[in-house]
Formats: C-alpha cells, structure tokens, sequence
C-alpha cells in the first residue's frame, strides 16, 4: 500500500506541501514549549488538522531535521487521512477520491469554482434554467429558485409588496408638465394645470387683466337662507335679512317673508280643559267639543248629560252618561243590539254554561241534569250521585263501584263470579270445573273464593286404608315407640267465616262405636301455637274442639287433635289431623 501512495499521490503533495510544512512545524513548536494542542479550533481546514496531528502524534519528531525533511510520501499518507476525517475533505461540499485524486463536485443549483474547491450559487433566473411558467416570476434562492405568480400594474400603478399602488408623478418629477403649468397628481396619473397670476377673488380676462370676481352671482348658493349676499372687491359678505311682522305672525326662516304662527299647535294658546283649539289667520278661536256646552259664568265646557235631556228616548233600557257622551246597557240576560239603542235576548245555552242539559228562558237560563246526578248550589254544575254511599240498605253482597250517573257491584278478582241478579257473587267450585292446579297426588279442596291441594300421606309404619285415613302395621315387640304411636290417623277439612260467633264448637271426636266403662283423654299437640283452639269433655266417651278467639282475616289451620281411650285397662291412641279454613265473611 505505500508504494500504491508514492505512485499515486505525488501530484497531490506537491501542491499543498508547502502549507502542511508550515502547519506541523507550528504543531511542533506548540509541543516542544509543553503547551496546549487547542490552538488547531482557531485555524482553518485543513492547517488546523495538520497542526493538530504534529502536535499529538510521536512518530512526527522522528523525523530528523522537523518537517522539512520527512519524505514526500509520510505527508501524502497524512493528507489522505485528513481526507478521510473530514466529511468534504478540501472541498466546500462533495469530495470524491478517484484513481489517488481528490475531485471535488458539487450539490445541484452549484457550480464548481476556478480554484476546483469551492461551490458558488447558479442563478437559474440569470441563466434561464427555470422552470417557470410565462406568468409567473422567477426569483433565485440559494442553491434552487421560486416561481411567483407575475403581477403586472398598469401604467402609472407600481408593485410593492404584491399591491399595486398609485405614482406620485408630481413628487417624483417624471411629468412632462412645461413652464407655466402645475402638475396635479391623479390616481393613476396627473394633471398639468396653467398657473395663475391673480390673487383669490380675481380672474384674468383675455387680456390677461385680473378682474373681480363676482361671487353673488357665479355660485349657485353663496349665502345660507335668511341671508343676503353683497358683492366686494376680491371676496362677499352675508347679511341676514330682517322683516318686520304684525301680531300671529313670524319670519319665516329665510327671512324673507311673514308666516302665520301656529298657536294650536305649538301649544302657545289659552284654551280650557275640554276646549278645542282651532287655528285660524294670525289668531285662533276655542270650541267645546261634542257632547260639552261653554259655561259663561265659569268660562269652562261642561258635560251634557244626555240621559237627562232625553230621558227614555236613547236607550231601551239603561243608559250611562260618559264625559262628552252617553251609553246604552242591557241587564242580565240581554245584549245591545247593533243599533246601540235596542237590548236583544242572550241565549246563555250557546256559550256551554252548564255542565249537563241547558233551557234558555226570556233573560236567563236553566240548568238541570240526567239522571244519577244532581245540580249543586251554583245552579250549572252537576255532580255525580254517589249511589254506594247514600244508600241505606246494601246494594251490593262483596264491593258497590260507583260510576259516573250510577253504580256497579263487583266480586273478588279470584274465585267469584257475579250472579245473575247483578248484586251478589257465587263461589267458583274449581274443583268441580277442574279449574285448580293440584298434583295428580294432591286431593283438591274446595273453599268460598279459592282451594286448597291437600296431601294426604301416611307417615312410616302406617298403610292407607281410605283417602283420608292411614292405620300402623304390626309393631315389633321391643319398640316401646311404636306402641305408644297413633293405631290410627284421620285427615278432616274444615271451612268458616270470619263472621264465626266464638265460642264456636267446630268438631266432636270419640271411638265408634262406644262401650260402657270408656273413658277419654282428648288434647291438641300440635298446630295450635297461638292458642286460638281449646278442647273441650263432654262425658266420659266425647270431646269436642272449639274455637276461641276471633280470626279477623282468611287464616289456614292444621291441628293434631289427639284422643286417648281407655277401655278395658288399656290406653289406645287415635289421632285427628285436621285442616282448618277461615274465609273471608263479606261476600
């Protein structure tokens, strides 16, 4: 590789020799005095480079004698090194090495300088390389350029900022205006106006004499109204005119005449309360107005009171005097008629006064009503009777619903439906219908406005004999509980009201059939919690169970009720299970 540098890079080190000798001999001064290698950041590309490498690297101050005599390929080595640190190397933008030679190029809207190293901007608009269309401008940028839409003023407008704006051709003196002429400036353009020779208020005649000019004749209005103009010599005056007026009457505004003075309306008269100003020639004259007369001891207009003047002759029924006036009135039951004199009959009934039925009458009206309602105090309302409240007797079995003008009667939502006389309902006998839901193993129990399923299961060591009786089986010898149990269990269904008279006896119980010697001991064991069953011995073979509190609502029951007989020294148990219903008592 060092051979490849001494045949290639010669024709580069001979160029630049001379500075990099220069720029490592001050790289080595540095070094040998001990100071600082920062100097390199105040030199320019590449000394600073070089400057830097001499003063850091050790194989420099081997050679001997300094720079000047190290051989030509150590400093071509040291200069492709450069070139390879720096991003463009000794040119300012693009550096390519081809064959051992630097070529420098350049980024696009750049052209290469005579020196080979540095760029310089192209101006396509100079050149034109644009692209730009005809209307549009080009304007040049670094390294490119911009089209602009083309503004074109017309002649006597410049462009500034994107607007055009007027020429000031008489600021500027770019008008042809020729000696003895003015220039005025116009948008757009100018005017040369010739230069005059007289003062204000004069004007040159063809002889080129000043002459006064005479103002009161040459303007269309010299003067504002109510004033005389007078001529003088270069200018006018303004004189106000002065008239002199008789009474009632004033100057009018130009002054030039006299006019009538309003009084009426300028409220300048004497007019009473009541009066009527009206205007006339220089004066005025004040008139009562109708319906008033002028009172000459008070000076003043009174009210005529026409009712009084013409007593029956205005109005057919009641007439009411109004300042300056009068007005006719009907009573009640009348409206005026169009004449306004005349009092017609009003039928009331049009206007729905009533809230039922309504008869108009001569003057007035009657209200009355259909039946199942009756008309109150205020003589047009009707109100609804309300037959379940007033009647004394029941007019319905379950519920009476009132209706608008009568009444209904209604049973319970569930298990009733309405007779056919209207008034009372008739239980629902779901079991018999087959209305119910109970299971196929289930026995359906009919009650006033419902059922009940009722199962009726033998318990363990007991057979049923009938649909509602189960009897124990054999008991083994050594069960003590079994013995003592029931030999016998029978289901029972009770039903009443609520209306029950208490103390009510509800069921007898006692063996069947009976002997001589029998003796009983009945009791409720279970379904009796809060106390509202007692039982009750009636002799030595009967019992009865009784009800002993009143059940205020439907309530279901199932008691145990068990008896013990005694008969021939033995006890025997039976037990009664029964179910107890309470309906509702008002229906």
């Amino acid at each position: 590789m060092t051979h490849w540098f001494k045949m290639t890079g010669l024709d580069i080190v001979n160029s630049s020799k001379r500075n990099f000798k220069l720029c490592c001999a001050l790289g080595l001064r540095v070094r040998s005095e001990g100071q600082g290698c920062d100097a390199h950041l105040y030199l320019g590309y590449p000394c600073g480079h070089v400057f830097l490498t001499c003063c850091e690297e050790e194989e420099v101050n081997d050679c001997p004698g300094g720079i000047a005599v190290c051989n030509p390929e150590m400093i071509v080595i040291m200069l492709l090194v450069f070139l390879s640190l720096a991003e463009n190397g000794p040119c300012s933008q693009q550096c390519t090495v081809v064959a051992g030679r630097v070529r420098c190029s350049c980024f696009p809207g750049f052209s290469l300088m005579t020196d080979g190293h540095m760029c310089e901007d192209v101006d396509e608009c100079a050149t034109n390389t644009h692209s730009c269309r005809p209307s549009e401008g080009c304007v040049n940028t670094v390294g490119s350029f911009v089209c602009e839409l083309r503004v074109t003023c017309p002649a006597g407008y410049q462009l500034r900022n994107g607007v055009c704006e007027d020429i000031d051709e008489c600021v500027l003196r770019t008008h042809n205006c020729g000696v003895g002429f003015v220039c005025e400036n116009t948008v757009g353009s100018f005017l040369c106006n010739i230069k005059h020779k007289c003062i204000s208020g004069f004007t040159q005649d063809s002889h080129g004499n000043c002459i006064d000019i005479n103002e009161c004749s040459s303007l269309s209005e010299p003067c504002s109204s109510g004033f005389n103009c007078i001529n003088t010599v270069g200018s006018y005056t303004c004189q106000k005119k002065v008239v002199m007026c008789s009474h009632g009457y004033h100057a009018s505004p130009d002054g030039a005449k006299c006019v009538d003075i309003d009084e009426c309306q300028m409220g300048t008269h004497r007019c009473g309360v009541g009066q009527i100003c009206h205007n006339l020639p220089g004066s005025y004259r004040c008139d009562c107005q109708t319906g008033y007369q002028y009172d000459a001891l008070r000076k003043v207009c009174t009210d005529v009171n026409e009712c009084w003047r013409y007593p029956g002759r205005l109005c057919a029924q009641t007439c009411e005097n109004t300042p300056g006036s009068y007005h006719c009135s009907c009573t009640a039951g009348f409206s005026l008629a169009f004449d306004g004199k005349n009092c017609e009959d009003v039928n009331e009934c049009d206007k729905n006064p009533c809230s039922q039925e309504c008869a108009n009458i001569y003057g007035s009206y009657q209200c009355y009503c259909r039946q199942g309602y009756y008309l109150k105090e205020d003589g047009r309302t009707c109100e609804d009777i309300d037959e379940c409240s007033q009647s004394i007797g029941n007019l319905c079995a379950f519920q009476c619903v009132n209706v608008a003008g009568s009444y209904q009667c209604a049973c319970p939502p569930h298990g009733y439906v309405m007779s056919a006389n209207g008034r009372t309902c008739r239980d629902i006998d779901e079991c018999t219908t087959g209305t119910h839901n109970c299971s196929y193993g289930q026995t359906c129990y009919n009650l006033q406005g419902g059922f009940r399923c009722l199962s009726f299961d033998c318990p363990h060591n007991y057979k049923k004999v009938s649909d509602t009786r189960c009897e124990r089986t054999s008991c083994p010898s050594n069960s003590v509980d079994c013995q003592n149990s029931p030999v016998r269990i029978t289901y029972y269904q009770l039903s009443f009201q609520t209306n029950i008279i208490i103390p009510a006896q509800i069921f007898r119980i006692g063996p069947s059939p009976a002997y001589s010697g029998d003796h009983i001991v009945i009791g409720i064991i279970k379904g009796n919690e809060e106390g509202y069953f007692s039982t009750r011995k009636l002799n030595s073979f009967t019992g009865a169970v009784y009800l002993k509190r009143q059940v205020r609502e439907p309530k279901d029951f199932l008691i145990d009720v068990e008896m013990k007989l005694l008969r021939q020294g033995t006890f025997t148990s039976f037990l009664a299970r029964i179910y107890v219903f309470i309906t509702s008592s008002t229906v």
